[in-house]
């Protein structure tokens, strides 16, 4: 009989997508109120693998702990929140795939460099949106308690 010379040989995994570990992701998430953030919290606990999520609303900033792949994470966290980014520049960097023409990579990548500065600076100079709702809401009822408040005239 013939000797076949075959050999168990692993699949290579060279791109970084497919690298899963135990890893902090840091993302920048624009949260308007802790309703936000409750739907944050609840469609990121439901992925495999993951430990803890911290959510800091003054930072607009998710911290999630576990076992898990970074664009995973940031996929799910968009379906909810469409302007998640990772919270480090370069990350991001990695999350936009080449797709054959440099120059409008290179346009690409430059545009949203300008939007998340520009997001940084009205998210840090703008007061919390939960603050004016509540705001508002108050005001509401006050004006709806005006309107139908008893009167003894008769």
């Amino acid at each position: 009989m013939a000797e076949n010379n075959l050999q168990i040989v692993p699949a290579e995994t060279s791109s970084s997508r497919s690298k899963v570990e135990a890893q902090y992701v840091e993302m920048m998430v624009p949260l308007y109120s802790h309703g936000c953030v409750r739907k944050v919290k609840n469609a990121l606990s439901h992925i495999r693998g993951i430990y803890s999520v911290n959510v800091e609303f003054n930072e607009q900033k998710v911290t999630v702990w576990g076992i898990c792949n970074k664009y995973d994470v940031l996929s799910t966290i968009r379906k909810k929140r469409k302007d998640a980014q990772f919270w480090n520049p370069e990350d991001n960097d990695d999350d936009v795939e080449p797709e054959g023409g440099g120059e409008e990579q290179v346009l690409s990548q430059s545009s949203t460099t300008k939007v998340s500065s520009s997001f940084l600076k009205r998210r840090r100079s703008a007061q919390p949106l939960a603050l004016l709702r509540s705001r508002s809401l108050i005001s509401w009822k006050l004006s709806l308690k005006k309107v139908f408040s008893r009167t003894h005239s008769f």
